[in-house]
């Protein structure tokens, strides 16, 4: 949680101590209470692109009012995590025929569209640029493109999760399938690939969220939510977006380079003479197969044992070589 601008300042600084460019969003609210706004001005001036209250929903409409209207005068955009937990009665898993088979109860598309028409039509009326976080549902797709239309300035991500997989992971996979919003129908995934190929979603997410094997091994409705999505992202996206002949390579990489670059104004996410040495290579019709043998310290994905196709060779961060697959050496 980053609220205040000491522990913002703290995370810059170490991240400086590293190979890699660390970035970071700061906290909508103190606290992620949802209560009281933080300092933008100060955390922007600090080093902030974006403030986000991260995975905790919103729950306060005129706090979010005022938030976009801060963020506005500052031209920092929001990014929004769309959940009412009043209509869930078990996160991490969609409400329907899987959540009634093994008797969970379940996250139901409204939660998320009653919360995404709410900030997409106070976008529209205070002008702030927002950005809706690991959208899950057709209809939450349809408000989103119905804002735009409108003229309002938001933005929306999806995740390989989200493009890749159905609710009925969670029977196969169970516990590495729980995610916030959770995995939906078939429908909804066709939904998010439309949206992908003409330019209502316009971020692809990796939604990276590492867990222990201790923590997931836990019973459904006692383990943590997230699945680490790093390392399987561009390869998922090969996959099942640009084999499948539904995004062309540039557009899929847009959505994960140039595009959330523009989102957070940052001069990043291009390749050209004198820009920024932060380059991926990789090979596109290489096949392979995730195994547990990740780079991260975390191994939980439903993906395991998956052959994918676009396998990474070298990541390069200001022109210095920190990941090599040839000897799965990640730089320190």
């Amino acid at each position: 949680m980053i609220d205040n601008v000491e522990t913002l300042k703290y995370v810059l600084d170490k991240g400086k101590t590293t190979p890699i460019n660390v970035y970071s969003a700061a906290a909508v609210s103190k606290g992620f209470k949802g209560e009281e706004l933080t300092d933008f001005k100060s955390l922007k001036e600090a080093g902030a692109y974006v403030f986000t209250d991260d995975g905790i929903p919103l729950k306060d409409e005129l706090l979010v009012k005022k938030a976009m209207e801060e963020a506005k005068k500052l031209d920092m955009p929001l990014s929004f995590h769309e959940e009412n937990p009043a209509f869930i009665e078990q996160q991490g898993i969609n409400k329907g025929v899987v959540s009634d088979k093994l008797g969970l109860g379940g996250a139901p598309a409204l939660s998320e569209y009653i919360m995404v028409a709410r900030d997409c039509m106070l976008a529209l009326e205070t002008g702030a640029t927002i950005c809706i976080q690991h959208i899950s549902s057709e209809v939450s797709v349809e408000l989103v493109r119905t804002a735009k239309r409108l003229g309002a300035d938001v933005h929306a991500e999806a995740t390989p999760q989200h493009f890749s997989l159905t609710e009925d992971i969670v029977i196969e996979k169970g516990t590495l399938a729980r995610v916030n919003p959770p995995i939906r129908t078939e429908e909804d995934r066709q939904a998010i690939i439309k949206a992908l190929a003409d330019g209502t979603i316009d971020i692809i997410a990796t939604d990276h969220a590492p867990h222990s094997r201790e923590e997931k091994a836990k019973e459904f409705k006692a383990a943590p939510s997230g699945m680490i999505g790093l390392e399987t992202s561009l390869a998922l996206g090969v996959t099942n977006l640009v084999k499948t002949g539904k995004l062309t390579m540039k557009e899929l990489l847009s959505k994960m380079t140039i595009n959330p670059a523009k989102l957070y104004k940052m001069d990043k996410g291009y390749i050209k003479e004198g820009g920024a040495a932060d380059i991926v290579i990789y090979a596109p019709d290489e096949k392979w197969v995730v195994s547990e043998n990740f780079a991260s310290k975390a191994a939980n994905s439903p993906f395991i044992g998956d052959e994918l196709y676009g396998k990474i060779k070298y990541t390069i961060c200001n022109g210095n070589v920190v990941y090599s697959d040839a000897n799965k050496k990640v730089a320190e």
